[in-house]
């Protein structure tokens, strides 16, 4: 049943696009997002759907969409000068066979990315893949949050659509994706005019957002705890009383630790202590040897160069009181282990090159959404009122990818090249019809030069 559901909707939503090629778009972004083939057992599962829609989004926008009003932004040039050099370490890489499969994905994620703003000519259009992007990851989130709240949670052990670790069915990936959306989760609650804010929309805005909330408790990563208090503090930016929101934030954390997990409150136990911990221990040591690495690899070893470390993994339990302390140090070694890190992944895989381009992309994002935040914010029209809170709810989004990237290897993630692409859209489009009109003198009846007769 649920294989017939999946196809019937995806078969839907490709059908429609022969109308309005522009939802071959939005096809695609679910799809990637989601991966229903992975669901599916046989219909989806047999057929290269995200192919299809890959194709049939450039197709119709080449053949049938409008592109007066579409722009190359500078960021689509980094963006395109990153997949080059990405494709160039590939071919030079430590691990042929391992880095042509990641180039598989990852330069899909950049073409749709550079491809995507092109699209996105209209406020619709920017919305409509705005609501896609957030539902489509609400689609996992609200299972993950419902089994979460069910008691089903646990470090690795969260049981989503599929038992897959990539993509946005990883925890900690899907903890940082959870908590950046939730400003856009409000945005459309408040702004949105495919679904006009109602007490419907906003009583499942608020639901979804705790069920995002729920997902770092679900999974149980300490990647996503971080995330959640930069939102907080983002928050405290706007709040309008700012002392009381810190305190009712304050008593709402107290009142929830009674009921979170004993695993749940060992774990972030951690993050005061790593020594302590295996899995941080080991993400301290594997960053250690990437910046050696790089010192005689300044360009990198391509993808999955991680492939080539050998690290020494040392861990401390303390026990006893503080008159009696007992030290326990452990000493392992281990190969082979990734980056935990977006940082670490872009400077391993392409050195410092590599790792210049992508957070050159990173901030400048930053940046522009903070510029379009500061220009629109004061306006009063009727339909100046969305811009800059979407530019800010944009803006904080990436600000949690940013610190979610520190202990998480998603330097290429698609969801994330989807949220760039949308910045790219918003930046061209606002800029486009902010763009200063040119005054026009008109001349006065007496001053016009008369025509005499022949």
């Amino acid at each position: 049943m649920v294989d017939l559901f999946l196809a019937a909707f995806v078969m839907g939503l490709l059908a429609l696009g022969l109308r309005r090629p522009f939802i071959w778009v939005l096809a695609y972004l679910y799809i990637d997002i989601v991966a229903p083939q992975k669901i599916s057992y046989f219909i989806l599962a047999s057929l290269p759907i995200s192919l299809i829609a890959f194709c049939a989004a450039f197709g119709g926008w080449m053949i049938a969409d409008d592109k007066r009003d579409a722009r190359f932004t500078w960021r689509q040039g980094l963006m395109l000068v990153l997949l080059l050099y990405c494709g160039a370490t590939t071919m030079g890489a430590d691990f042929p066979v391992e880095a042509a499969d990641k180039w598989g994905w990852v330069w899909k994620a950049l073409v749709f990315a550079i491809f995507l703003p092109l699209t996105l000519r209209t406020r619709l259009r920017i919305e409509a893949a705005v609501l896609v992007m957030v539902l489509s990851a609400g689609s996992i989130i609200i299972s993950g949050g419902i089994k979460s709240m069910a008691g089903g949670g646990g470090y690795g052990m969260l049981k989503l659509f599929v038992n897959d670790n990539t993509g946005l069915y990883e925890g900690s990936t899907l903890s940082t994706v959870a908590i950046a959306i939730i400003p856009l989760i409000c945005w459309l609650a408040r702004y949105g005019t495919i679904y006009k804010p109602e007490w419907k929309v906003r009583l499942f805005a608020i639901a979804l957002t705790f069920a995002c909330l729920m997902i770092p408790i679900g999974t149980q990563t300490r990647t996503g705890l971080l995330c959640i208090g930069l939102l907080g503090l983002m928050s405290l930016r706007f709040a309008r009383h700012k002392f009381l929101f810190a305190a009712l934030a304050g008593l709402a954390v107290l009142a929830a630790i009674p009921f979170l997990p004993d695993s749940y409150t060992k774990r972030m136990d951690t993050i005061e202590n790593h020594q302590s911990d295996g899995s941080a221990s080991t993400r301290v040591a594997v960053w250690g040897w990437t910046l050696g690495y790089v010192q005689d690899h300044p360009f990198g070893g391509g993808f999955d160069a991680f492939r080539g470390n050998r690290i020494r993994v040392e861990t401390r339990h303390t026990e006893g009181s503080s008159n009696n302390v007992s030290v326990d140090v452990n000493e392992t070694f281990d190969q082979a282990r990734a980056y935990h890190s977006a940082y670490f992944e872009m400077l391993g895989e392409q050195g410092w090159p590599g790792l210049f381009l992508w957070l050159a992309l990173q901030l400048s994002g930053i940046w522009q959404m903070e510029k379009l935040r500061a220009r629109w914010k004061k306006r009063t029209g009727r339909h100046e009122q969305w811009q800059a809170p979407l530019a800010n709810a944009l803006q904080q989004a990436h600000l949690i990818y940013m610190v979610g990237g520190l202990f998480v290897g998603i330097a290429y993630q698609p969801f994330v090249c989807m949220l760039i692409g949308v910045q790219c859209g918003l930046w061209s489009y606002l800029n486009r019809i902010d763009r200063p009109q040119v005054k026009r003198i008109g001349l006065k009846i007496s001053d016009q030069p008369k025509v005499l007769p022949a």
